[in-house]
């Protein structure tokens, strides 16, 4: 498998297509929402990506680029984000959160329901994606 450097198109591209592959096996998404990504201090081109999550279809999917409307808009700085989409690190996330590393705009309430539980496929896709990003 190929490995791309984290929020880079080719590795948005790739997650993109690994949530399209296991859409029908994960568990769907506990709330509807668009949600714009504003992540900062990024490594590479301008240092700044822009990212959308939609779960309106039923599913996680993960694009380039903002949707308009949104529900939420959450800026917060590359590494965080890395600790949010690949490493999963609950824990590091809320301590962002609580030092205002995280901002919402928004509906707040949309983001705060809890996913639902990880089936294997959710686990194994989870995996693929730590196994595609290069630290």
């Amino acid at each position: 498998m190929s490995t791309f450097s984290f929020l880079t198109p080719e590795w948005v591209d790739a997650v993109a297509a690994l949530q399209a592959e296991y859409r029908e096996r994960v568990p769907g998404a506990a709330v509807k929402m668009r949600a714009n990504q504003i992540i900062t201090d990024v490594p590479f081109g301008e240092g700044t990506v822009h990212l959308h999550i939609d779960t309106t279809g039923g599913h996680a999917a993960l694009g380039a680029g903002h949707v308009d409307p949104a529900d939420v808009t959450i800026t917060l700085d590359y590494s965080t984000a890395k600790a949010f989409f690949v490493q999963q690190n609950q824990q590091e996330v809320m301590q962002a959160f609580m030092q205002g590393k995280i901002k919402v705009q928004g509906d707040m309430a949309k983001i705060m329901v809890p996913p639902p539980p990880k089936n294997d496929a959710q686990k194994e896709l989870d995996q693929k994606v730590r196994d595609l990003t290069s630290f």
